[in-house]
């Protein structure tokens, strides 16, 4: 176990939003929370999923709905603590360590904000090892773990528990009702994992992933480098696409945001268009027409200077981006994860071709 440094936190935000894939909310107001929380004085320290013991309780966390209205509504650590401390309450435990259940965007940071807050480590792992829109999307789902209870905390004073439920999609459509009523936003602790779960099914050190692209971005923009191309070198990842965006379409609806965004090529793909489907996270892109890469690989829109992640809330038009592709953790390609998470499990009639090869993919 050691401590995350304030500039760990700094490459986290930044990798976290490339991993996002569009979705799990801007990092942004949870960066200047931690700032505000380490500048207090506070610290958070990351642990290995390894180093649980299996009968360590497991908080799992995030924020749950549409990330346009989370550019609204300001991230707040004590909100997502109390998730976690209504979780303790009704279930008699108390959580030996935090854990995001997707390392992708927002989110990414929202386990650290809990940590802070409550004075217990953050585990290095997540359920998603990038973003997903919906409960069923993780790799505890996949592993068939029990998916209640779930507890949602609105900063109102609205405070929500879902006891049971029959399945994972189940429990996706009864808390997605409280979350839209809640303003399509809410502070999430999802059911409590057991160190052995953790093990067997969390994808681990995703953390430090995240840090790790954060600081090849920080590093090829402070060298004036092409930072893309060092995300591309360092993650194993594919470049898709280059171009500008000339148009976008999106609605938030039943606490998603849903649309697509078309890029018209530049440079070697001059001459052709990609457009992104999007349930808050980019779900496929289609080149001309073809779908050319889809879900659960990685399908990041990235400012072409900068390399930052560019976001489905804040795409927009003119933007010069990089469309790349980097490979998804393994237990989301098998036939029971594309099951969930797969191009059918959000409406495509396709099937699943990934751009890597099987030993590629990142975590298991």
């Amino acid at each position: 176990m050691r401590e995350i440094t304030a500039d760990e936190i700094e490459a986290l935000a930044i990798g976290a939003w490339v991993l996002g894939t569009g979705g799990g909310g801007s990092p942004y107001l949870g960066l200047l929370n931690m700032r505000r929380l380490y500048a207090e004085g506070r610290r958070v320290q990351l642990m290995s999923p390894l180093d649980l013991a299996d009968d360590d309780w497991v908080a799992v966390v995030s924020n749950m709905g549409a990330p346009l209205v989370g550019q609204e509504r300001l991230a707040d650590s004590r909100n997502t603590a109390r998730a976690v401390r209504m979780q303790e309450e009704i279930n008699g435990i108390k959580f030996r360590a935090v854990m995001s259940v997707e390392i992708g965007g927002g989110n990414g940071v929202q386990a650290l904000m809990a940590a802070a807050e409550l004075g217990i480590p953050v585990v290095d792992a997540d359920c998603m090892g990038r973003a997903f829109p919906e409960a069923q999307m993780t790799s505890v789902a996949i592993g068939g773990l029990k998916p209640y209870p779930c507890t949602l905390y609105d900063p109102r004073g609205i405070e929500a528990v879902v006891t049971k439920v029959p399945s994972w999609k189940w429990m996706e459509r009864a808390s997605r009702k409280i979350c839209v009523e809640m303003g399509s936003i809410a502070s999430t602790s999802k059911a409590p994992r057991t160190g052995r779960e953790v093990k067997d099914w969390g994808i681990h050190f995703t953390t430090t992933a995240a840090i790790r692209i954060g600081h090849v971005v920080m590093e090829a923009n402070r060298r004036h480098e092409d930072p893309v191309a060092a995300i591309l070198a360092s993650e194993g990842g594919l470049k898709l696409f280059t171009g500008k965006v000339v148009d976008v379409a999106r609605r938030t609806t039943e606490g998603f945001l849903r649309g697509s965004a078309v890029v018209e090529g530049l440079e070697e793909d001059r001459g052709s268009r990609l457009e992104l489907s999007f349930q808050n996270e980019w779900i496929v892109a289609w080149r001309d027409g073809k779908a050319i890469a889809t879900s659960p690989d990685l399908i990041c829109v990235l400012d072409s200077v900068t390399g930052n992640g560019v976001g489905t809330e804040t795409v927009r038009y003119g933007q010069r981006v990089s469309v790349i592709a980097l490979p998804a953790p393994a237990v989301l390609t098998t036939p029971k994860g594309l099951e969930h998470v797969g191009p059918r499990a959000f409406g495509y009639d396709l099937d699943f071709h990934s751009l890597f090869q099987p030993s590629e993919g990142r975590g298991a």
